[in-house]
C-alpha cells in the first residue's frame, strides 16, 4: 500500500483495532483515501463515453468489504457500494441485521443485468427487491 499521511500501521492491523482510538483514527484516515481513489475511478467512469453511453452505465463497480465489523469478525451490516451498470441509484438500502435479503441475490441482479440467464447463485433467494434498472 502507497504510504498515507497520518498512518503507520496496516489496513489489516487497523481493521483489528479492538477501539482503540488511536488506530480508529489512522482507520479512518486509510478509508476517507479509499473513498477519494474510488470517486475518481467513477468519476473517470462517467466522463469517458462509449457509443453515446458513459462507461459507469455500461459498466457494475461493487465495492465492499467481507466483514461489518472486523473488529469482531462480525459479518453483519456488511457496508456495500454498487455504482453504475444502469441501475437506479441515488438510494441507500437499509435492512434489519437479523431479518434481511442474502447478499447473492444482489449478484442474481448483477448478473441478470448483464444478460445472463440466472435464477440463483450461492445462496439465493431470487433477485434483489427494491433496486430497479433505469427507465
Amino acid at each position: 500500500m502507497p504510504p498515507i499521511q497520518g498512518v503507520s500501521q496496516g489496513h489489516h492491523d487497523l481493521s483489528h483495532h479492538g477501539k482503540d482510538p488511536t488506530k480508529i483514527a489512522q482507520l479512518k484516515i486509510l478509508e476517507l483515501e479509499k473513498m477519494k481513489t474510488l470517486r475518481d475511478f467513477l468519476t473517470q467512469l462517467k466522463q469517458t463515453q462509449e457509443e453515446g453511453e458513459s462507461l459507469l452505465d455500461r459498466t457494475m463497480v461493487f465495492f465492499s468489504s467481507n466483514l461489518g465489523d472486523a473488529s469482531q469478525h462480525s459479518v453483519k451490516n456488511m457496508p456495500i457500494l454498487l455504482a453504475g451498470g444502469g441501475f437506479q441509484h441515488g438510494q441507500h438500502l437499509v435492512f434489519d441485521e437479523d431479518i434481511h435479503p442474502p447478499l447473492c441475490n444482489l449478484f442474481v441482479s448483477m448478473l441478470q443485468r448483464m444478460g445472463i440467464e440466472a435464477d440463483r447463485f450461492g445462496s439465493s433467494t431470487g433477485t434483489f427487491s427494491g433496486f430497479e434498472t433505469k427507465g
